[in-house]
């Protein structure tokens, strides 16, 4: 056993997670038993669009040959009872009917939708795309991925879609499904009762037959085809991996990891390239409020609803930095970040939703043209744009927050960050004061845990609900505490971003 991976002891559980982010991917190895939940990195490797053509798509073989070498390393240093794969939501592979996947799929940053949303909205008007489906407005959902395809060949052809960790389990397995908890994102699934609103891809010229049979986060998928377990180097006797669907969207994952306790009035910050900021509820919230507010339903696990926001996030900073080292040199960003930490709060402060920012690009030079249209002073250093990305993040996250509690009902004594933002000391600070509660980080990787805990449950740990899985986060991680300090205009500072904002659609 390698050293510094986790052992399991008799009774334990060893399971791989297999967590894809849109820069960087990792597989894990956890072990899971009677108050133990330890999980180490094996491997990761770097993602993101690949730009040919004109276009932008995913590397997803490329993905696939990393995920089976993490797998690989796993299966050689012990034993392997399980293995869960997350995501990015929206994405998907078309396969045709032989199940060979018709070309790259595209990533969701690609500029082929743009207008798609104003066209599909002439056929089905947004409030009526919202009171079935219960999502946010973004350009690139699913819905709209799929009417920009229209009258292409791949569609045209397409037996079957997966969203990318489906996909990636179909090669797994051999097994076609779609979990819930990603299916939700889609545009295509209604919110109600919980199947495809295939009359909604009807009306759409949508071929609503490639929507694949929905699954649970917690079914299994199926065991590792015999090809792919002999590439990780198992034996034809040896007892097959089942591969467990587990919540499949990463966020929903994510949520899972929030250490909350039973009866605790929470809300909840998924902080990593996205931020995903809402509340877990029991029912979606369909109003034309919470249209109006642009906040979004999506399954979670165990008929759990993720009411929330998208945030452009930490993407915002990562290509700044990216910027930043294209002449080679190297940005140490917890320096950077503690420089910034020096700056004056609140300078300048500019809508991080701003739809400049969602492609990749020169974010820099974009935060100082918002900057410069909204009449705020201009940052020149690199410092003073990252105090302008964090403080802007945090007025977003207090300006969608209280959104959140007021169309939902569901107020909100503590504030859980969780994902790779809970290293960002200053933002994790700088949320509690924008919000006013105490903010409890940790864990850093929460989606991965949480793919663990629910393929945990399945193959047998005594983990029978939230409530206990959750129980056991808190008991094996720390957590760790910012209170809110009462000392800058934070409603002033929202005021100033206020403006920006645009009407809501339809």
């Amino acid at each position: 056993m390698t050293p510094d991976l986790p052992t399991p002891r008799p009774g334990d559980l060893r399971v791989a997670a297999v967590d894809l982010g849109a820069t960087s991917g990792r597989v894990m190895v956890a072990v899971v038993g009677p108050g133990r939940l330890e999980l180490a990195e094996v491997h990761r490797f770097p993602n993101g669009g690949v730009s040919a053509g004109g276009s932008l798509y995913w590397d997803v073989l490329g993905i696939h040959r990393e995920v089976v070498a993490g797998l690989r390393r796993i299966a050689a240093t012990g034993p392997l009872d399980g293995i869960g794969i997350d995501s990015w939501a929206v994405d998907y592979g078309l396969l045709d009917r032989d199940g060979v996947l018709l070309g790259n799929p595209y990533s969701h940053r690609d500029a082929r939708t743009v207008g798609v949303p104003e066209q599909v909205w002439e056929t089905v008007p947004a409030d009526e795309l919202f009171a079935r489906t219960g999502l946010q407005h973004l350009p690139f959902n699913t819905v709209f991925q799929l009417a920009a395809a229209r009258g292409t060949a791949a569609l045209e052809s397409a037996q079957t879609l997966l969203l990318l960790p489906d996909l990636l389990g179909y090669w797994l397995t051999g097994e076609i499904g779609a979990e819930r908890t990603n299916a939700s994102t889609t545009g295509l699934y209604d919110a109600t009762t919980g199947t495809w609103a295939t009359d909604l891809a009807a009306r759409l010229d949508i071929p609503w037959s490639i929507l694949p049979p929905l699954r649970e986060a917690g079914d299994r998928v199926g065991t590792l085809l015999p090809d792919v377990s002999a590439a990780l180097g198992r034996g034809a006797d040896e007892p097959p991996v089942p591969v467990v669907a587990v919540g499949s969207h990463d966020t929903a994952s994510a949520v899972v990891g929030v250490p909350s306790e039973a009866g605790e009035r929470s809300a909840y910050i998924s902080s990593g390239t996205w931020s995903l900021v809402g509340l877990e509820l029991r029912e979606p919230v369909l109003t034309e409020e919470a249209r109006a507010a642009n906040f979004t339903n999506e399954a979670g696990v165990d008929d759990t609803v993720r009411y929330l926001k998208n945030v452009m996030g930490l993407w915002v900073l990562s290509q700044s930095v990216h910027t930043w080292e294209r002449d080679g040199s190297k940005v140490d960003l917890p320096g950077l970040l503690a420089e910034a930490a020096e700056l004056p709060a609140l300078r300048t402060v500019v809508d991080i939703d701003d739809a400049s920012l969602l492609p990749p690009g020169d974010m820099p030079a974009r935060i100082r043209a918002l900057a410069e249209a909204a009449g705020e002073p201009v940052p020149t250093t690199r410092a003073e744009v990252a105090r302008c990305i964090v403080d802007s993040l945090a007025v977003a996250y207090r300006r969608h927050l209280r959104a959140a509690a007021e169309t939902s009902g569901q107020g909100f004594d503590v504030l859980h960050v969780v994902g790779g933002g809970t290293h960002n000391t200053l933002l994790c600070q700088l949320t509690a004061d924008a919000v006013g509660v105490p903010v409890l980080a940790g864990p850093g990787e929460a989606a991965a845990l949480g793919n663990v805990l629910v393929q945990a449950r399945t193959l047998g740990a005594d983990l029978p609900d939230l409530t206990a899985m959750r129980a056991l986060l808190r008991e094996t991680h720390q957590l760790r505490r910012y209170e809110p300090r009462d000392h800058l205009d934070w409603a002033a500072a929202e005021q100033r971003v206020q403006p920006a904002r645009p009407t809501p659609v339809g």
